[in-house]
């Protein structure tokens, strides 16, 4: 519709021209208006001959290819479809939204690039500090010849735990590397989440005692609340989260959990009173080896793949996982798992790819 609004625009516009033209030299209002009429359709059949076989013809295939390739048709499929009625318009907003498409997308990549890149590095430097310091010791006993067995089995003992914490970092990535592929299934099963959060506080009782921080369950054991999801696995989030609670709670301190029924879901947390986290590394906790404080992260140890960990487990589940903190005060972590219904148990299903 435009485009003919526009054919007729500049035919009519070449028309008045022509005859004023001949109404200068002629002073003739019969030939001015003959002029006038021949001039104008003669333009139109010009104007619209001319752009609809060298440039509407050419807007359609354009508007076909755009808007078939888009949903990745093949090319022969595109170059056979059915356009609409004004072409012109929707190439406009086509190409508008498929820029701002391809413009998502390539932020997007460079992300993805920036992620990898500190990846690269930080897996790169993970490895490096227990290999270089089993070097170290290996080279000094070579050096002293084992002459002094105490300082000799002093070194043997740093390398082995050097060789523990490369051994938790290779089976940390392994496991991380299953979830996302699938290679690891989650099997749902129907459990009291009471009753495992009541197994990990005992199972975590000595270590708690030698942090110095008291272990604390807000509800009642006995009124178990029934849910679905892998028990091994929640077990595995839970205790991630208490032990990440101890490596940066305070002496004489507290962690607790807590359950809270949310209509088809219950949400546990895990609050602890210790350091905290500034609040600008919050929407970053749960990457791979980031880390808020690099140097007490070194001296407590662990993979630095923790979080990352419960964060591919709880979200393999379709379920949430968050994190609330304040400097000084303590942190909450809080993720949700599906109330289990009587009549409807969960088939085992593979974990989808974050």
């Amino acid at each position: 519709m435009k485009l003919r609004v526009l054919i007729l625009i500049n035919a009519a516009a070449v028309a008045i021209t022509l005859s004023a033209v001949n109404y200068y030299f002629q002073h003739k209002w019969y030939d001015m208006m003959i002029t006038f009429l021949v001039t104008f359709i003669t333009s139109y059949l010009v104007f619209y001959y001319l752009i609809e076989k060298y440039v509407y013809s050419k807007i359609k295939l354009i508007y076909k290819l755009i808007h078939n390739l888009k949903l990745g048709r093949d090319l022969r499929d595109a170059l056979g479809e059915h356009v609409s009625a004004d072409p012109i318009n929707d190439v406009e907003q086509e190409v508008q939204e498929w820029a701002r498409q391809k413009k998502s997308e390539i932020d997007e990549l460079k992300k993805q690039e920036r992620f990898r890149r500190d990846f690269l590095s930080n897996i790169s430097h993970e490895f490096k500090t227990p290999l270089f310091a089993i070097q170290g010791y290996i080279e000094a006993l070579q050096d002293d010849g084992l002459e002094d067995r105490e300082l000799a089995v002093q070194f043997l003992e740093k390398a082995s735990k050097n060789v523990d914490r490369l051994s938790y970092l290779i089976n940390d990535l392994d496991e991380i590397s299953k979830l996302e592929s699938g290679e690891m299934p989650i099997n749902y099963t129907k459990f009291k989440i009471n009753d495992l959060i009541r197994e990990v506080f005992e199972s975590l009782e000595l270590k708690s005692k030698q942090h110095n921080i008291k272990l604390m369950f807000k509800q009642k054991y006995d009124d178990g609340i029934f849910v679905n999801a892998d028990r091994e696995k929640i077990r595995q989030v839970l205790v991630n989260l208490i032990d990440n609670s101890f490596k940066y709670g305070k002496e004489e301190g507290t962690t607790s959990v807590s359950t809270f029924t949310l209509h088809e879901q219950v949400l546990i947390e895990v609050t602890d009173d210790g350091i905290g986290i500034e609040e600008k590394f919050l929407p970053r906790l749960f990457e791979r080896f980031f880390r808020t404080d690099t140097s007490r992260s070194r001296q407590i140890g662990g993979s630095g793949l923790g979080l990352a960990i419960v964060k591919h487990i709880i979200e393999a589940h379709q379920q949430t996982i968050n994190v609330r903190s304040t400097e000084s005060m303590g942190s909450t972590f809080g993720f949700t798992l599906q109330i289990a219904r009587q009549s409807l148990p969960f088939p085992n299903i593979p974990v989808l790819k974050s």
